[in-house]
């Protein structure tokens, strides 16, 4: 597919779109001391914080993999550089969790074998692939997380925020990858598949995390107080795509 003329967009509000609105009253209102009290919300949130600080290692691993595949020592040290960052969000997590007298490495169990699958499922072949993983795939997973978040208490629903803070990948990963289709626009059909699966895998493996978690499932479909509703949890998912298809336009891909 051949990428347009015009220079590359703005992807910013492409790669990290808000919550889908301000929280409403009940939990979203209270601190954590106060939220807390309710033990199927606490279960719910480290459930949360183990998901996520299982994802921030093993992007941890993954950039320094894919720093190995980069065809500059520029390229290396950039991926580098990005992988540290997704190791300090790690450590802020585990933190939080013995902060409230939680194991990390408990927390963080339940979700390893699925994690792993995912990127089992999903391991590129090439350097490129791996940048558009990287951009489309973990964003996905992102935009999951702060729609969850918009629900949470006020001190969980800050920290989760900042640890989905992009760490640069997203616009290294726009430059590369238009550059490289722009040189060669046959790039763009691979590419473009690529994504598409990642797409699905992804919106799969949030959904097997989430049935498999009796406590995440029922503070998402409304068993804890400002949970999502089913019609609310489709909604959540067509945002999601939709700024999936956002992200694709950027890179100069069609969804």
């Amino acid at each position: 597919m051949e990428t347009p003329d015009t220079p590359a967009p703005d992807t910013s509000a492409a790669e990290t779109p808000g919550p889908p609105g301000p929280p409403g009253p009940g939990i979203a209102t209270r601190d954590w001391a106060q939220a807390s009290a309710d033990a199927r919300y606490r279960a719910a949130v480290v459930d949360l914080l183990g998901a996520l600080a299982y994802g921030e290692l093993a992007a941890f691993e993954r950039l320094a993999d894919d720093a190995k595949l980069a065809p500059t020592l520029t390229d290396k040290a950039a991926l580098a550089r990005m992988a540290a960052a997704e190791f300090h969000h790690f450590e802020q997590l585990t933190e939080r969790l013995e902060a409230i007298e939680e194991d990390p490495t408990a927390a963080m169990e339940p979700f390893a074998s699925a994690l792993d699958e995912f990127h089992r499922l999903t391991a590129p072949s090439d350097w490129l692939e791996g940048l558009v993983k990287a951009y489309v795939g973990d964003a996905i997973a992102a935009d999951f997380y702060r729609e969850v978040a918009a629900r949470l208490d006020a001190d969980t629903r800050a920290l989760v925020l900042r640890v989905l803070d992009d760490t640069g990948h997203a616009s290294f990963a726009v430059e590369k990858v238009r550059a490289a289709i722009e040189a060669d626009p046959r790039a763009g059909g691979r590419l473009a598949l690529w994504a598409r699966r990642l797409m699905g895998e992804a919106l799969a493996q949030a959904q097997r995390v989430v049935a498999d978690r009796d406590a995440l499932s029922t503070m998402l479909v409304g068993g804890v107080s400002d949970g999502f509703d089913l019609a609310e949890i489709g909604k959540m998912f067509s945002r999601i795509t939709e700024a999936h298809t956002r992200r694709m336009a950027a890179l100069g891909l069609s969804a």
